[in-house]
C-alpha cells in the first residue's frame, strides 16, 4: 500500500523539462506537450518570449482552439531578427514579462507552463540563471515548467529533469527555400 501511495505522489511531481539545440522543433515539441497535457484535462499556458511581432504561428492557432492559453510578450523581439531593437527598451520589456511568469507559477493555476524562447533570453544576456532560480524557486511541487530556446546554458541542463537537443543535419533554408505556413510556422 506504501509503494502505491509513493508511485502515486511520483506521478504528481512537476518535472522541469529543456527542449534546446540548433535544430527545428523546439516549440512544436513543447506544444505537443502542452497538447498532449490539456488533453488530460490540465490546465496549460504557454508564455512565448522575443515572439512579439507577426502572426501567431499554426501550433499556437491550434493550442488556443483547444483552450491553452498563450500569451505573447508585446514589445519582445529578437534582435537577430530585428537589428532596430533597442536593447535596454527589451530588457526592461523582458524583466516584466519574468516578473508575470513567476506571478502565473504562484498563482497554482497551471498544471504546465511553457516558457517559449526562455533559452535564448539566456543566451541573449537578456536574462541570467538568477531568473531561472526565481522562476523554480516559486514552483508548486505538481507544476510541469518546460523552458524552449537554442543555447540552454549549462547551469539549466543541470537543473532539469528532461533535456532534449534538436540537432540540425540539414535544413531547406540553406538551399534557398523560405518558411513555410503550416510547416516551419
Amino acid at each position: 500500500m506504501a509503494m502505491n501511495h509513493e508511485l502515486s505522489a511520483m506521478n504528481h511531481k512537476g518535472l522541469i523539462h529543456v527542449y534546446t539545440g540548433e535544430g527545428k522543433g523546439k516549440t512544436t515539441a513543447a506544444m505537443g506537450l502542452a497538447v498532449r497535457a490539456a488533453g488530460r484535462g490540465k490546465n496549460v499556458l504557454i508564455l512565448q518570449f522575443l515572439k512579439g511581432r507577426g502572426n501567431d504561428s499554426g501550433e499556437i492557432v491550434a493550442a488556443k482552439k483547444i483552450k491553452i492559453k498563450v500569451v505573447r510578450f508585446k514589445g519582445q523581439v529578437s534582435p537577430i531578427f530585428s537589428p532596430q531593437v533597442k536593447p535596454a527598451e527589451l530588457k526592461k520589456a523582458v524583466k516584466n514579462a519574468i516578473a508575470l511568469a513567476i506571478k502565473e507559477i504562484k498563482s497554482k493555476a497551471y498544471d504546465m507552463i511553457v516558457l517559449d524562447e526562455f533559452n535564448n533570453l539566456l543566451s541573449g544576456r537578456l536574462a541570467n540563471m538568477n531568473d531561472v532560480r526565481a522562476l523554480i524557486k516559486e514552483k508548486p511541487a505538481g507544476l510541469e515548467l518546460v523552458f524552449t530556446g537554442r543555447k540552454a546554458p549549462e547551469g539549466l541542463i543541470k537543473i532539469a529533469d528532461y533535456v532534449t537537443e534538436m540537432r540540425m543535419i540539414k535544413h531547406p533554408y540553406n538551399n534557398g527555400i523560405k518558411a513555410r505556413r503550416g510547416i516551419e510556422f
